[in-house]
């Protein structure tokens, strides 16, 4: 059963380490070691389907934000040409047995506060935006505003990230509530008419970190997708798991949750059953429907034995089974869940009249 995946930061090293130039012999993906992802990786692991994550971090903001990931959406393009044997932009994909390719955005930053900028990333192929990384935006507060590190600004989100949210289901953009604060996470699953989405995110009862979602919120998944009068499939919203430390190399710096995870490994000496843990609370606190994965490799530094690259995730899969997880919730988890809240944020774009009124402006401010 080959898989798919809401996000991994494979760009962002082509950055780092080539500055894009993918033309260099050192950036071959079919023979590249240095990261947790390659063409041979992802082949071993099944992965039919990939939202490669287009992220530039928050000190772009209000300086060069949008040129920053205009790039970033450019070397994904051109990864995607370079490779048309493996890569491929359509879901058919998984028919022919090549990775579907899709753009997530990482950071409401990234629009800078433009619906203007939010339409032409759409243009450009992005399919969902992540509402905010490590930093407030003008309109949503982040996860660290729950830390104590930041002091919330918009309560959640503003008027203008409603309409943000607005013009994302109008479009067919899933809204992504990874690094968002729990307050925003309740605005939006109350807010937005289409499915929202966990891109990278884990269980906060497993691992105290404010990165990861409450037991409440996950119950609020699980009324939101149950009382809306929506035409949605089942399981309207999604939470998916990664199976990393949920924490990028800055994160670790600004969190101390990470190091209590990293304790907690140790004790149990075990960490590659972790990941098990978390997608087996998810499922039982919200419902197998509501189970993907997300693996943010190479965006983060550390990693649980056993998972060490995307080559790894037969044995992820291996221990669900093990654990009694029936094939067709398996199923689930490795694109059935995935696609089917893709299709419902289409559904309901479809049914959103165009024709309001435009905008006065691009910004909100």
């Amino acid at each position: 059963m080959e898989k798919g995946s809401l996000h991994n930061d494979l760009p962002w090293q082509l950055l780092t380490l080539f500055n894009n130039q993918l033309q260099k012999p050192e950036a071959d993906l079919n023979t590249l070691l240095k990261t947790h992802t390659n063409i041979p990786k992802l082949k071993a692991g099944f992965v039919g389907g990939q939202f490669w994550s287009a992220y530039m971090p928050c000190d772009t903001q209000n300086k060069d934000a949008v040129k920053r990931i205009l790039e970033q959406i450019d070397v994904i393009h051109r990864m995607c040409q370079l490779y048309p044997e493996t890569f491929m932009y359509i879901l058919q994909a998984f028919e022919k047995g090549r990775v579907a390719s899709l753009i997530g955005v990482e950071g409401g930053h990234l629009i800078d506060s433009s619906l203007g900028v939010l339409r032409t990333l759409h243009h450009l192929g992005m399919r969902y935006l992540t509402l905010t990384h490590n930093c407030n935006t003008p309109w949503a507060d982040n996860w660290l505003v729950d830390k104590g590190d930041d002091k919330a600004e918009s309560q959640g989100l503003s008027s203008f990230g409603k309409r943000v949210l607005n013009e994302m289901n109008r479009l067919g953009v899933m809204v992504d509530l990874s690094h968002v604060a729990v307050a925003t996470m309740k605005d939006a699953l109350q807010h937005s008419k289409a499915p929202v989405i966990f891109s990278h995110s884990s269980a906060y009862r497993v691992c105290p970190s404010r990165r990861n979602v409450p037991d409440d919120v996950l119950q609020l998944v699980v009324r939101n997708r149950e009382g809306k009068g929506t035409p949605l499939p089942p399981g309207g919203s999604s939470l998916t798991f990664t199976p990393t430390t949920p924490l990028r190399a800055e994160e670790h710096k600004q969190s101390g949750d990470g190091e209590l995870l990293q304790r907690v490994c140790v004790l149990l000496k075990q960490c590659h059953l972790v990941p098990s843990d978390h997608l087996d609370h998810i499922k039982n606190v919200a419902g197998p429907g509501a189970v993907g994965l997300g693996g943010d490799y190479d965006g983060v530094t550390r990693l649980p034995v056993g998972l060490e690259d995307v080559s790894k995730y037969p044995d992820l899969i291996a221990e669900l089974l093990r654990r009694n997880w029936t094939e067709a919730e398996v199923r689930g988890v490795l694109s059935d869940n995935l696609l089917r809240v893709f299709s419902a944020v289409e559904q309901s774009a479809s049914s959103v009249t165009p024709g309001g009124p435009e905008p006065p402006s691009s910004s909100a401010l």
